[in-house]
């Protein structure tokens, strides 16, 4: 007899294999006609400009974060509409209170400037010279 772990030993054991023989097969089956454009770093047809441990900006990061957070809670909305009249005016009411706090969510993030992909330059402000 198999304990409950045991199966889940076989079936991870089986899963590892199963991988294994995916690779392997590949592997065989694949043509291997390396070119000088398939050795590059990238195949999209850009030549490769300097070094590549440049700094990016972290705006890409901040503006795919946002997305993803957002889009998360929007899928979110899809079950809700499916099923809030089961629930009458309390679950309706859940709901736009979670479409409310999105909506301040987006106002404060859109406020803030993290929507805007050029931020304005700050201008330090200027000292007025006086004469004695």
């Amino acid at each position: 007899m198999l304990t409950e772990f045991g199966k889940i030993l076989i079936f991870l054991l089986i899963a590892v294999i199963f991988v294994l023989i995916g690779f392997l097969t590949a592997r065989i089956i694949r043509p291997k006609r390396p070119t000088h454009e398939k050795l590059l770093t990238y195949e999209c047809g850009e030549e490769i400009q300097g070094s590549p441990w440049v700094k990016f900006n972290a705006r890409f990061y901040v503006v795919a974060l946002i997305f993803l957070i957002f889009d998360v809670e929007v899928v979110l909305l899809f079950p809700w509409a499916l099923v809030y009249k089961e629930f009458g005016i309390a679950g309706f009411l859940t709901g736009f209170l979670f479409l409310v706090i999105l909506g301040i969510g987006m106002i404060y993030e859109w406020r803030k400037g993290d929507l805007e992909w050029d931020r304005p330059v700050i201008q330090p402000p200027l000292v007025k010279k006086t004469e004695n």
